[in-house]
């Protein structure tokens, strides 16, 4: 078990430094990232704000596709984005900091690749702990095995 929290705490920390970096590249990153990015350009706040938000959105619409009210798994759900959400905050600050965003475009886009590289293999790593899941993570999982009998892809 202590394994098993440790991947959960390393996968959620290596998630939000990877969307983190990607967000401070000002490239490109994950199409909920992006979303989130300017819903906070558009109320002027940083990323974090919307994430939390749209995770807590997210977490309400799990319970309603599992068809009954698990309030372990919404509580889960609520503190992993409201962790997630602090730590890619963190992490964008750190990266502007650094000057990130002013690198040259080139430098900017490697790092943005890493950034991907990073979160995906976050993601498995907290995933295989199979302790707390992200919301949106959970969503692909509850439409996988409760709605498209198994099939990856179409969920």
């Amino acid at each position: 078990m202590s394994i098993r929290i440790l991947a959960l705490v390393i996968g959620l920390v290596l998630n939000a430094l990877g969307n983190g970096l990607t967000v401070a590249t000002n490239v490109g990153t994950s199409p909920w990232t992006a979303s989130e990015v300017n819903i906070g350009n558009l109320i002027h706040t940083t990323v974090g704000i919307p994430m939390f938000c749209v995770g807590v959105l997210v977490a309400i619409t799990n319970q309603l596709l599992i068809h009954q009210w698990d309030k372990w798994r919404f509580f889960e759900e609520i503190g992993f984005i409201a962790c997630f959400s602090y730590f890619v905050d963190v992490f964008v600050a750190l990266f502007t900091w650094l000057g990130v965003g002013r690198l040259l475009f080139l430098i900017r886009t490697i790092l943005c690749f890493i950034g991907v590289a990073t979160f995906c293999c976050a993601i498995s790593i907290y995933q295989r702990a199979n302790l707390v899941m992200h919301p949106n993570d959970d969503t692909t999982n509850i439409l996988r095995f409760l709605y498209f009998h198994n099939r990856v892809v179409v969920a």
